[in-house]
C-alpha cells in the first residue's frame, strides 16, 4: 500500500509539473473556417482565440535567462504569472494535420504568414475567402498559431499582446534611462516617445535633470543640446501643447529631416523577456502535452516550426541567443526556425526598459541595440573589445539547436547588416555555417516586395515588385521536410567573398544608367556600449551609447545589367526586363536624397528598344536586343522556372504562377511596342 501511495503522489506532482507553465487556456471565440471549407486532406479547420495564462518559476534556469525576473511578483506558489492573446487556426479533426504547428512571430501584434505564403490580403480578423488567398499553408496541412509576445502594440482591435508585471526593487518602483529618437518629413510641434504609434515609457519625472532633448544632422553627427526651457513633455490638443508624459513638445516645431533624440528617466519596466518564454512554453505545451481546450491531442502535434519576418525574424534570432529553445523540462521548444529579412540583427526583446519595436535604418531609428555583436552563429572574438560570442553558442547546448533557414531580401546587405551572419567581423573571409543551417539571399529583392504595377514610395526609383514568395513556399515545405524525415534541404545560396560575389560597396561596378543616382552608403552597425550592465545583466545605463568602430558591410556584386549574380535569382531575375535592387535613395519628399531609403528596393526598366536605349545612352542591352518575342520571354521564364524546381527552391505547382507574373510584366512594358520591330 505505502508503494502505491508512493506511486501516485509522484505521479500526480509529474502532472502539476507537466501543468505548471501553461496553467490555463481560455478560449473566448471558436467557430467553423469558411462555413466548413474543406483543405485537402486536413479537411475543414476551425479559427479559435482567446488567452493563454502562464506561472513560470524564476529560478529555474530556463527562466532566470528573462531579464528582473528575480525582481518580478510572484504568487502564492512563488512563481511568476503572465498571459498572453492567441489566434489558432487548425483542422477541426487535429490529427487530420501534417503533425506540424507553424508558429509565426506576430509583427507588432500583427497576423502576417497568410499574407506571405498564402498570397492573400492581409487582415488582423482572418475570416474571409480573400484572407486566405490560394490556400497553400492550410492545403499543407499546418496548424497555425500566433501569440501576443509584445506588451506595447499600438492600441488597436486585433493586434495581439502580452499581458506582464513589472519589476520592482524591495516593493519599490525601478528607474531607468529611456531614449527615443525621429526624423519628421514636415514640422510638427509635438510627437510621441514611443515608435509608430506604441504605447511610450512615460517620462517619470518631468524634471529630472537626466532628461534632455538633442537634435543633429546625420546619424554619426555632432548631438546639439537644446535648451531646456525650449522643451516639455506634452502634446497639441485643439492647437495648444496639453502636459502628456508621453509625448515631447518643442517651441517653434521639430523640423524636417533632422534627428531629434530625447533621453529620458522612466520607471516600472515591464518582463519584456516573459514574451519569448511564453512563446516556448506555448510550443512546448503543444507539442509533449497536447491541449484538451484546444482539442490538440499529443500525438497530432509532432514538431514545431517558427516563422518571423522582419522584426519578428530578428525576435528568433534573439530567441535563439538567449537559450529560449530549452524549455524548463530540458526540452527543445521548435525544431525548425525560418528567420526573414532579419539581416544581422536581434532586438529589445529581453532588457530592462526594452523597446521591442525599435530596429535599425540608415535614417531612422539610430543605435538601438538591434546591430549589434554577435553576428554569426559560431563564436567570434571581437579584437576591439576581447569579447567573445555567438548567436548559437552564446546560451544553447548543440541539443537544443532547431534546423535554421535565415532568408534574406538584398535590402538586409544594404539597410541591416546582413553580410555579417555569414562573414567574419573583419570583412576579409567568409565563415563555415553549421550543419543545420542554411542561408539564402533572393537576389535583387527589397525588404518585401512591392505591389504590381510598380510606383514610386519614398525612393528617387518606383519600388521593386519582384517578388521571392514562391521561394518560400517551396523553402517552407523543404524545412517541414528536414525537421520530419531528414530530407536534406536545398543547399545554400548566398554572396561570398570567395569567389568576389560579396565587395565593399565602393567596389561594386554597378553600370551608369541615366536618370539613376548611386551610392556607396550603407547602413553600418557599431560596436556600441550601453554600459557595463547591458550584456551580463540587460541594464542599460548608458544612453545614448558610446559608439566605437563601425564593423565592415559588404555587398552583392552585380552583372552588366546591374543584377546581383549570387543567390537565388527567380526566373524574372534570370530573364530580365529589368535591373532590379535591395536600395533606393530617398527622393526629396521623404528624407535625405544621399541616404538609402527604409526597406526600399529600385525597379530600373530596360530600354525597350535599341533606338530607346542609344537615345537616352543606356548601356544596358534592351527588351528587344534580348528577345525575339514575347513568347520566347515567358519560354525562357518557365526555364528558368523548372531548373529552381529541380533545385528544390520553387514548388512545381507554382510555375503557371510565375509565367502568368512575367507575362503580366511583358504587357505592362511593351503593350504599345511592335512584337517585329526592325531596328535591332
Amino acid at each position: 500500500m505505502h508503494r502505491w501511495l508512493c506511486l501516485i503522489c509522484w505521479s500526480l506532482s509529474f502532472l502539476v509539473v507537466a501543468e505548471a507553465r501553461v496553467v490555463r487556456i481560455d478560449v473566448s471565440s471558436r467557430e467553423a473556417l469558411l462555413g466548413g471549407k474543406s483543405f485537402g486532406l486536413a479537411g475543414s479547420y476551425e479559427r479559435i482565440g482567446g488567452t493563454i495564462r502562464f506561472a513560470v518559476d524564476p529560478d529555474n534556469p530556463a527562466n532566470r535567462i528573462v531579464t528582473d525576473i528575480a525582481l518580478a511578483p510572484r504568487n502564492a506558489d512563488g512563481d511568476v504569472e503572465f498571459s498572453t492573446e492567441f489566434f489558432m487556426l487548425k483542422p477541426v479533426e487535429a490529427d487530420r494535420g501534417n503533425g506540424s504547428v507553424l508558429y509565426e512571430v506576430s509583427n507588432r501584434g500583427r497576423k502576417g504568414m497568410l499574407g506571405f505564403f498564402n498570397f492573400a490580403s492581409g487582415s488582423l480578423d482572418p475570416r474571409e475567402a480573400s484572407h486566405f488567398g490560394d490556400g497553400y499553408l492550410l492545403s499543407e496541412g499546418y496548424t497555425l498559431l500566433w501569440l501576443g509576445w509584445q506588451f506595447d502594440p499600438p492600441l488597436r482591435p486585433g493586434l495581439l499582446r502580452l499581458d506582464t508585471p513589472t519589476a520592482t526593487e524591495s516593493g519599490n518602483p525601478i528607474r531607468g534611462l529611456v531614449r527615443s529618437d525621429f526624423v519628421v518629413t514636415d514640422r510638427v510641434m509635438s510627437h510621441s516617445l514611443a515608435d509608430r504609434s506604441h504605447v511610450p515609457y512615460l517620462a517619470a519625472d518631468p524634471q529630472a535633470p537626466e532628461n534632455v532633448l538633442t537634435v543633429r544632422d546625420a546619424a554619426e553627427g555632432e548631438r546639439e543640446i537644446v535648451p531646456r526651457d525650449r522643451w516639455r513633455f506634452a502634446r497639441m490638443k485643439d492647437g495648444k501643447p496639453v502636459p502628456d508624459r508621453g509625448a515631447v513638445f518643442l517651441e517653434g516645431g521639430f523640423e524636417a529631416g533632422r534627428i531629434y533624440e530625447v533621453v529620458y528617466v522612466s520607471e516600472g519596466p515591464p518582463l519584456v523577456g516573459l514574451g519569448p518564454a511564453a512563446v516556448r512554453d506555448t510550443v512546448s505545451h503543444l507539442k509533449y502535452d497536447g491541449s484538451g481546450s484546444l482539442d490538440v491531442s499529443k500525438e497530432a502535434i509532432d514538431r514545431a516550426i517558427a516563422f518571423g519576418i522582419s522584426q519578428s525574424g530578428r525576435f528568433l534570432r534573439t530567441f535563439l541567443y538567449y537559450g529560449f529553445n530549452e524549455d524548463e523540462r530540458g526540452r527543445i521548444a521548435f525544431d525548425g526556425v525560418m528567420s526573414h529579412v532579419a539581416g544581422g540583427g536581434r532586438g529589445s526583446f529581453n532588457h530592462r526598459f526594452a523597446q521591442p519595436s525599435r530596429d535599425a535604418h540608415p535614417y531612422m531609428n539610430f543605435l538601438h541595440p538591434t546591430d549589434i555583436f554577435p553576428f554569426t552563429d559560431k563564436a567570434q572574438r571581437d579584437p576591439e573589445t576581447g569579447r567573445e560570442d555567438g548567436i548559437l553558442t552564446h546560451k544553447l547546448d548543440r541539443k537544443f539547436w532547431p534546423k535554421i533557414f535565415y532568408t534574406n531580401s538584398s535590402y538586409e546587405y544594404w539597410g541591416r547588416a546582413a553580410s555579417l551572419i555569414h562573414t567574419d567581423i573583419s570583412g576579409t573571409r567568409d565563415m563555415e555555417l553549421y550543419d543545420n543551417v542554411r542561408v539564402f539571399l533572393f537576389s535583387g529583392t527589397q525588404h518585401g516586395p512591392a505591389s504590381f504595377p510598380p510606383s514610386v514610395s519614398i525612393g528617387q526609383q518606383k519600388a521593386n515588385p519582384l517578388h521571392f514568395g514562391w521561394a518560400m513556399r517551396a523553402l517552407l515545405r523543404a524545412m517541414n521536410n528536414w525537421i520530419s524525415d531528414g530530407s536534406e534541404p536545398p543547399d545554400s545560396r548566398y554572396p561570398r567573398i570567395a569567389d568576389s560575389t560579396l565587395v565593399a560597396p565602393e567596389q561594386l561596378d554597378f553600370p551608369k544608367i541615366p536618370g539613376v543616382n548611386t551610392s556607396t552608403r550603407v547602413h553600418k552597425a557599431y560596436r556600441a556600449d550601453y554600459g557595463p550592465r547591458f550584456v551580463s545583466e540587460g541594464v542599460v545605463t548608458q544612453e545614448p551609447p558610446a559608439v566605437g568602430k563601425a564593423f565592415p558591410i559588404l555587398v552583392p556584386s552585380v552583372d552588366g545589367d546591374g543584377n546581383e549574380v549570387a543567390g537565388v535569382r527567380m526566373p524574372e531575375m534570370q530573364a530580365p526586363l529589368a535591373t532590379y535592387t535591395g536600395w533606393n535613395l530617398f527622393n526629396e519628399k521623404s528624407g535625405p536624397t544621399h541616404e538609402i531609403s527604409s526597406m526600399v528596393g529600385s525597379y530600373i526598366p530596360l530600354p525597350r528598344t535599341r533606338v530607346e536605349g542609344k537615345a537616352s545612352n543606356d548601356p544596358r542591352p534592351s527588351i528587344e536586343e534580348r528577345y525575339k518575342s514575347r513568347a520566347e520571354y515567358l519560354g525562357r521564364v518557365a526555364e528558368a522556372g523548372m531548373d529552381l524546381i529541380d533545385a528544390g527552391l520553387v514548388l512545381e505547382r507554382d510555375l503557371p504562377g510565375i509565367v502568368r507574373n512575367a507575362a503580366r510584366h511583358w504587357d505592362y512594358l511593351m503593350e504599345d511596342v511592335s512584337s517585329t520591330t526592325s531596328d535591332r
